[in-house]
């Protein structure tokens, strides 16, 4: 056992435990000043409360002094494509001088253009620039990540990534938590004559393929106009749960059509984006476990309006936020960042904030045993050496994180 001591702030999220991360005021932030931790031999929280009130029978448990610390639940960036060949920053620049969607197709830019740059780069490449760029996120504070494959839209090269990101889980493993996302039925290539064609060709065989090997955690699908539609989700969601494998989904970021209905329906982990989502879409995922992932950073990239947070928070869905970091909509890593901005136009409280980011983002994970410092959870922390909690969302893109691996060692 050890006894983090002498904690400057510790933000709980005790009440926003208590509430499912649903409706949440900023009390339920549950920050506790002064405070201690107890964790045992196998990582998991036995107490958590004010240091004058530390249960006699840890007294002389070997501790760990925190006085310089702020400490939270681990952050979760719950929606990444860190995997991938080649960059589209002059994409950027075109979109900044006027250039819209088909400008940038004709001068060779889109996710094909992802796609032909990470099918031609190497295995080795490919992963020394992932774990690059995982060091630079857990840099900032994010202890579980999860990584999506779909930049091949190829039957042996979406393998090889698949695998590599869980070759990057082993590589990280007690550093960063990984979560390995199958997301081959991100886009349909030229090649195919419809999705249908592309999902029987390459996307439900190659599931089968990678689900012999037990490293796929979760499917993902960009079920929308001109991608993915009711029947190819459906038939890839209807066989990942067969296989017991979780289900996510890209759902209304261009139009409403009715991809949150559809996550509930099937008990999605999380549908993510919801730009578009109608009312019923927010209503249905309010009476659900389904997390609404919203992810403001592309809104912004993009030059979108952002989705309506406030519809689905005080619908009572359990909200998410998270990077979507990727090389052509949202070339934005630090998730931190993207919330302090984010927050006050999307209008969250506090709590609501740090919840998105703890709590809901590690059910939008299926890892509901983390996200809140209380007894009986994980002990996954991020930890800051700052004044308060509050100065970590206020100084937009200062970085007070340091390793927790550090930090709270004996």
């Amino acid at each position: 056992m050890k006894h983090l001591k002498n904690i400057k702030e510790l933000a709980t999220l005790k009440g926003a435990h208590e509430k499912d991360g649903r409706r949440l005021s900023p009390e339920d932030l549950s920050l506790i000043k002064d405070a201690s931790v107890i964790v045992d031999t196998d990582e998991n929280i036995l107490w958590s409360g004010k240091a004058s009130e530390l249960p006699s029978k840890f007294k002389d448990t070997p501790s760990v002094d925190c006085s310089n610390f702020v400490i939270t639940p681990e952050i979760v960036d719950s929606h990444t494509h860190t995997v991938f060949g080649g960059n589209r920053a002059f994409e950027y620049s075109m979109r900044l001088n006027g250039a819209d969607y088909q400008d940038i197709a004709k001068a060779g830019g889109g996710i094909l253009n992802t796609m032909e740059k990470t099918l031609s780069a190497d295995l080795d490449e490919l992963f020394k620039d992932a774990c690059e760029r995982i060091e630079r996120i857990h840099s900032y504070g994010v202890g579980t990540l999860e990584i999506k494959s779909g930049y091949a839209l190829d039957y042996n090269k979406e393998k090889e990534i698949t695998q590599l990101i869980h070759k990057l889980k082993e590589r990280f493993r007690g550093k960063v938590q990984i979560f390995n996302t199958y997301l081959a039925a991100h886009a349909v290539p030229k090649s195919f004559q419809s999705s249908k064609d592309y999902m029987d060709t390459v996307v439900m065989p190659l599931l089968e393929d990678l689900s012999k090997e037990g490293i796929v955690d979760a499917v993902d699908i960009f079920h929308e106009q001109g991608y993915f539609d009711e029947q190819d989700t459906a038939l890839l969601f209807d066989r990942a749960k067969e296989l017991g494998i979780g289900i996510k989904v890209h759902a209304d970021e261009f139009n409403d059509n009715g991809g949150a209905a559809l996550a509930c329906q099937h008990g999605a982990l999380s549908c993510d984006h919801l730009l578009q989502t109608s009312k019923d879409g927010i209503d249905k995922l309010s009476r659900s476990s389904t997390v609404a992932t919203i992810l403001p950073g592309t809104a912004f990239f993009l030059g979108k309006k952002l989705a309506n947070a406030r519809s689905f928070l005080d619908a009572g869905c359990k909200v998410a936020l998270a990077s979507d970091y990727n090389p052509g909509s949202c070339h934005c890593d630090n998730l931190l960042l993207i919330s302090s901005i984010a927050g006050k136009n999307l209008e969250m409280n506090i709590a609501e904030i740090w919840s998105a980011i703890t709590l809901n983002a590690s059910a939008a994970l299926g890892m509901n045993d983390q996200g809140a410092i209380i007894e009986g959870m994980k002990a996954r922390f991020s930890v800051f050496e700052t004044n308060s909690l509050d100065e970590i969302i206020y100084s937009w893109g200062r970085n007070f994180s340091i390793s927790p691996q550090k930090a709270l060692s004996l």
